[in-house]
């Protein structure tokens, strides 16, 4: 199933230390991103971050971040300076209000919102007729991706992707996040969740889109709970059952037709064993690379002190192979 072993030595076959590494010992690079405010159809607004100027002709990756990321994620500014250094241009397409400046709507995002991501390739595949373009997603953003693809089958605009940490089952991997140690994961998470939505309470009036009061907001310490106060009605579904069954990313994996790469690992702190597909829920299209460790968004080989990050080998190395 692997085509290239992952085998971290030492205190780095710990999921927790490979999950956080990154995040608190990452060196965060400093880059002169090209920021472009994209327009939506309903006149609310996103921002796109690109790695560099973009001609036509020249591969292009979108990347799809993870809950709560955006361009300053280090997995985010990993990935496109590999990606840069095999020829690959790259861009992140941050969901509304992720990049640090609030949108223009009550609304947000959430882990099936395709319809934003939909608008963003159509006018870059206008833009750009003579580019391949590539999707990689992380957490979220691999979860929004996989929908994506089986949504649109034959018609993706994307040559290849690749998913890393996918959730798949968006009701499972919240239920796992309310268990154990997984519980800080949740806590980080959802402090930003809910200064957000605080935001949004103060700048909008919220009444139509979820019975939610603003007094309330910092009670809700769970992901069901917040999805079920917010997420759900806000985005027009009948309840967070519902909401976590159809953003789901797993009862479309049959349907994609992309070249199409998942990595994850069984020690994922965010997803349960039992959310994971089988082979017999993937298409033909897909290729499975469920190593034993790396935790979440992790995959970090080499040393604590001289860290190496398997993803930026294999996933430029992937899609190389469609350029």
């Amino acid at each position: 199933m692997n085509t290239e072993a992952f085998e971290p030595k030492g205190i780095l076959k710990n999921r927790h230390i490979q999950t956080v590494y990154s995040t608190f010992f990452r060196k965060k690079a400093k880059h002169n991103y090209t920021i472009e405010r994209f327009r939506l159809s309903d006149n609310d607004f996103l921002e796109l971050y690109w790695f560099e100027p973009h001609r036509d002709g020249t591969p292009l990756a979108i990347l799809f971040h993870g809950l709560g990321g955006s361009y300053a994620s280090p997995y985010i500014y990993g990935m496109m300076h590999a990606l840069s250094k095999e020829g690959i241009n790259s861009v992140v397409m941050h969901y509304r209000s992720s990049s640090g400046v609030m949108n223009d709507t009550p609304l947000s995002y959430h882990s099936g919102k395709t319809d934003d991501a939909l608008e963003v390739l159509e006018a870059l595949s206008l833009s750009y007729p003579d580019t391949r373009l590539f999707g990689i997603g992380f957490s979220l953003g691999a979860n929004l991706l996989l929908k994506l693809l089986g949504e649109t089958g034959t018609n993706t605009p994307f040559s290849a992707a690749t998913a890393i940490s996918s959730p798949f089952d968006l009701e499972l991997c919240a239920l796992q996040l309310n268990r154990g140690f997984s519980k800080v994961y949740q806590a980080y998470i959802l402090k930003d969740l809910k200064k957000m939505l605080h935001q949004k309470f103060e700048r909008f009036d919220m009444t139509p889109y979820t019975p939610l009061k603003k007094e309330h907001i910092d009670t809700l310490n769970t992901f069901y709970k917040f999805d079920a106060a917010y997420t759900a009605p806000a985005h027009g579904f009948a309840s967070v059952e519902e909401y976590y069954k159809k953003a789901s990313s797993k009862p479309f994996l049959h349907k994609i037709t992309t070249p199409t790469l998942l990595i994850h690992a069984k020690d994922d702190p965010f997803v349960p064993q039992e959310a994971l597909p089988t082979s017999k829920e993937l298409s033909d299209t897909v290729t499975y690379e469920l190593h034993e460790r790396g935790g979440h968004v992790g995959f970090i080989d080499g040393t604590l002190f001289e860290p190496t990050y398997y993803l930026e080998k294999r996933v430029p190395a992937f899609l190389s192979g469609f350029t």
